[in-house]
């Protein structure tokens, strides 16, 4: 019986696997709920087949799958899809997909000819598969959330990294959103931090992944600039704010962002640009070779573990927000 809308059942048993992309996080997780980890055998056969079998009963269970959508993206979309299809196929009760990180978030939209909406795709395929529940992190784009017709409980890491920026000494900072498709996150961060916010005209060439940051609206001369991303692939973006903030005579910089995933020259990048800090979540896993040497992570674990016992027993997620 599903049990992603209509009436609420509350389930007796709770039990939360992990994925391959990101165990640490769901180790984390668990370690808040105090719940042990699931037991599930998740490997590639050498014609690279996934495979999936769980090692325990989940009939009827309440089944919690952490998988963000990290490198390598299409295989971690892939396993996740196999291992929602397992568990419906063992009974499982409602399987909630966790999703700290939803890949082709860009892909919401048709904004030129003849190119799919990816995200939609991927929201189709996780319904079609079994998952009853989405919990996630920080979309690209809110609208997102109505690609599915299944509850979707948003996550946001505003509140850990403004948490953290409190406990730092700050002063004369400015917060500066890296185009206008990001003011509303970066004026949440300067509203909780009392900062005024500064905004980039920035313009996307292509799907080159470079953009060129054209206008700096806002007052940053002589002023720490806080640059707020929800996502930080190649890092042209942040190098292109950079230079444009530079020229516009800020005395220091701190890059923060809610999705590392920090793929191809984005590490090297962000070391050359001589950055006072660097701000990330763990919402992607982080080897050490993604790690600079001035860079803060954020837990995120209890975030989600807060949400999954509110889930679990029919509690509010929207009043952790509160």
């Amino acid at each position: 019986m599903p049990h992603g809308g209509g009436a609420f059942v509350l389930y007796s048993d709770l039990a939360v696997f992990s994925g391959r992309a990101h165990p640490e996080l769901t180790a984390a997780i668990c370690a808040r709920l105090g719940q042990p980890l699931g037991e599930v055998d998740v490997f590639e056969f050498s014609n690279e087949n996934i495979f999936v079998q769980y090692q325990e009963n989940i009939r009827q269970h309440d089944v919690f799958i952490v998988q963000p959508f990290s490198s390598p993206v299409n295989t971690a979309i892939v396993e996740l899809l196999i291992m929602i299809d397992a568990a419906k196929r063992a009974s499982a009760g409602r399987i909630t997909a966790v999703i700290p990180y939803y890949a082709y978030g860009r892909s919401d939209k048709k904004d030129q000819p003849r190119v799919p909406i990816t995200a939609r795709l991927i929201a189709n395929m996780l319904e079609t598969a079994g998952a009853d529940r989405i919990l996630t992190m920080n979309l690209h784009a809110g609208q997102i959330q109505g690609f599915f017709n299944v509850p979707v409980d948003e996550l946001n890491a505003l509140y850990p990294v403004s948490a953290y920026f409190k406990t730092q000494d700050l002063r004369d900072v400015t917060v500066v959103a890296t185009d206008v498709g990001g003011e509303k996150r970066a004026r949440d961060l300067a509203a909780r931090l009392d900062m005024p916010l500064a905004i980039i005209d920035k313009r996307r060439i292509g799907n080159t992944e470079t953009a060129e940051a054209l206008h700096v609206i806002g007052e940053v001369e002589g002023r720490t600039c806080l640059i707020l991303d929800d996502e930080i692939s190649t890092a042209g973006t942040i190098v292109s704010a950079v230079n444009a903030l530079r020229l516009n005579g800020a005395s220091d910089l701190i890059v923060s962002c809610y999705h590392p995933i920090l793929s191809g020259p984005a590490v090297e990048r962000l070391l050359a640009l001589d950055l006072r800090e660097v701000v990330v979540t763990d919402s992607v896993p982080l080897g050490p070779e993604k790690r600079t040497p001035n860079m803060t992570v954020i837990p995120v674990a209890a975030q989600f573990g807060d949400a999954i016992a509110r889930i679990h027993s029919g509690q509010s997620v929207g009043a952790l927000f509160q």
